[in-house]
């Protein structure tokens, strides 16, 4: 029996195995990049349900913490040394920062999709920045990425 082109993509798809797409994204942390001092590069990633995101340490001293993660999202604490790798299993908005660092500006956002706890960012950005004795600049304009 012959098969038809669609229905062989439509069987394919349904055993191709979940991650088989996946990107793997790096977050580098750098004393001293093309955005400033303290920052992670990319400081905003767009991203997709799967993905996963390694951060690198480009420069020791260094830590990554979740602070806003979608509904469902498991948070996160690395204390990095040779890197630290999470998968985004759900939509929505990542904000995560080095702990040693925010003070700083040392902030992250990542966007998975739909940005379904955007207030839930806007809020935790807001008392963040208002922390912050540099940088404050940096996360308003990952927010302002947000689509």
């Amino acid at each position: 029996m012959r098969m038809n082109m669609a229905r062989l993509a439509l069987m394919f798809g349904l055993w191709t195995p979940f991650g088989v797409f996946a990107a793997d994204h790096q977050i580098k942390m750098v004393d001293e990049g093309a955005e400033g001092n303290m920052i992670f590069e990319p400081g905003f990633l767009n991203a997709k349900v799967g993905d996963t995101v390694t951060f690198v340490v480009k420069d020791p001293g260094h830590n990554v913490i979740s602070r806003v993660v979608p509904p469902g999202a498991d948070g996160w604490k690395g204390t990095v040394s040779q890197g630290f790798t999470i998968t985004l299993a759900k939509e929505g908005i990542y904000l995560y920062e080095c702990d040693l660092h925010k003070m700083l500006g040392m902030v992250g956002i990542i966007q998975v999709g739909a940005p379904i706890n955007l207030e839930a960012a806007k809020a935790a950005a807001s008392v963040l920045s208002k922390k912050m004795a540099m940088g404050a600049e940096r996360l308003d304009e990952y927010m302002g990425k947000i689509r």
